[in-house]
């Protein structure tokens, strides 16, 4: 078990890897016999690797595709009322989650995307922050990180897109990008 105090830790930025960070702790941190729960706020309809390689980390690993799919998209059949009930209900799930005591770590995948879109508030996300066990670390990814969130955080790394092969009309790659 952490035996210090766990930090809140922030992947943002436009690059790609901010999700591929927060499974790289998981990887290290199931290596120690930590409890890590995930809960993804916009993935949830798509298959991507990690639906099918999270079940052999389990128990110590958690993940729940708790949204409706990417908001906004070609596919996006919802309401934007579906998504943001969804949204609401992984919040209220992080806060169950977080209640219990039971994890070391607790990531909450795409919730920067989720506060820009408007299905959470920066306020509903620092409240997490405040109910949090002191050993427990969060770890928040998305692009667009507001700032009261880059502020409250104790470690903040963006990702910058140097090169990438979608700008030559490459598709997205499996087992790199989903």
């Amino acid at each position: 078990m952490y035996s210090e105090k766990g930090l809140v830790i922030v992947y943002t930025g436009p690059g790609k890897g901010k999700t591929t960070a927060a499974l790289g702790i998981v990887l290290r941190s199931v290596g120690h016999g930590y409890k890590v729960g995930m809960i993804q706020f916009i993935k949830g309809e798509w298959y991507y690797g990690e639906l099918s390689s999270s079940k052999r980390l389990e128990p110590e690993f958690e993940m729940i595709a708790a949204g409706k799919g990417f908001v906004g998209i070609i596919d996006d059949d919802h309401r934007p009322e579906d998504h943001q009930k969804a949204a609401k209900e992984a919040i209220a799930l992080a806060k169950i989650r977080l209640s219990s005591g039971a994890y070391d770590i607790i990531i909450l995948d795409e919730i920067n995307y989720a506060i820009k879109l408007n299905l959470v508030s920066v306020e509903d996300v620092l409240e997490l922050f405040k109910i949090k066990p002191k050993k427990t670390s969060i770890i928040l990814t998305g692009n667009y990180a507001p700032e009261e969130i880059i502020a409250a955080a104790d470690l903040v790394t963006e990702m910058r897109e140097i090169k990438h092969p979608y700008r030559i009309g490459m598709k997205a790659k499996k087992g790199i990008d989903y």
